[in-house]
């Protein structure tokens, strides 16, 4: 077992499905994670698919016309077995293959893309899952350890200067453009990396959310390697 998450208040680590699923969030804790040690080689998988855009969506028919060596079929049965165990749970999980996202550099104080450190906002009661299957893998980072951008002040006063409206619309404004989403982290902030092949389920900000969201970003991507992540 992993002693960076097990021994983590802000991760509960589980050994199945069933309890990654099942499991309630509660009280620092916010990100689940069903930490497997898997053989398979998933380097093959992303080797012979083809990446038509920056992200492209890779569907079971794609992964089921590689053809693979031993290692490699292994690898992409524990990618279709983990896209049905969510399909079936209810979720629309998406499999990835990213050479990169779109990045937003519109504002030189603050940036709204999946690299700054943010949380998933939802209007109904969900979670986010995600695995890396190859390349960089992301990173998540305790509540106590970042603020909102938003409540840092010289950002709060440029985003005053960009806001053309009333003054009691500022807060709607910040929503509206998911500014109040994005997190600064504090000088000593120790983010914690997800690793590869580990399922997780990270708490959103939504109605009946009973923490805090789980604060996290995407990579950077490691230079000529591309990502395969499941997300959902």
């Amino acid at each position: 077992m992993n002693t960076i998450f097990s021994e983590n208040s802000q991760i509960g680590v589980v050994s199945t499905f069933s309890e990654l699923v099942q499991t309630s969030f509660k009280g620092e804790m916010n990100a689940l994670c069903w930490y497997r040690n898997l053989d398979g080689d998933f380097n093959e998988i992303v080797a012979k698919l083809s990446l038509k855009e920056n992200i492209t969506e890779v569907n079971p028919e794609d992964l089921n016309k590689l053809e693979l060596s031993e290692k490699g079929n292994i690898a992409r049965e524990i990618i279709l077995n983990d896209l049905q165990l969510l399909a079936d749970f209810g979720a629309s999980p998406s499999l990835n293959l990213l050479k990169c996202y779109e990045r937003d550099d519109e504002f030189d104080f603050i940036s709204t893309d999946v690299y700054s450190f943010h949380v998933d906002r939802s209007p109904i009661a969900t979670d986010t899952f995600l695995c890396t299957y190859h390349g960089a893998a992301s990173d998540i980072v305790s509540n106590s350890q970042a603020e909102q951008k938003i409540l840092i002040p010289e950002i709060r006063e440029k985003l005053k200067e960009l806001h053309d409206g009333p003054e009691e619309e500022f807060e709607d404004f910040l929503k509206e453009n998911y500014f109040d989403l994005h997190y600064q982290l504090h000088a000593n902030a120790e983010p914690i990396n997800l690793g590869k092949i580990h399922l997780w389920r990270l708490a959103v900000d939504h109605p009946k959310q009973q923490v805090q969201p789980c604060i996290h970003r995407a990579p950077i991507e490691n230079e000529g390697e591309y990502r395969l992540l499941l997300i959902c």
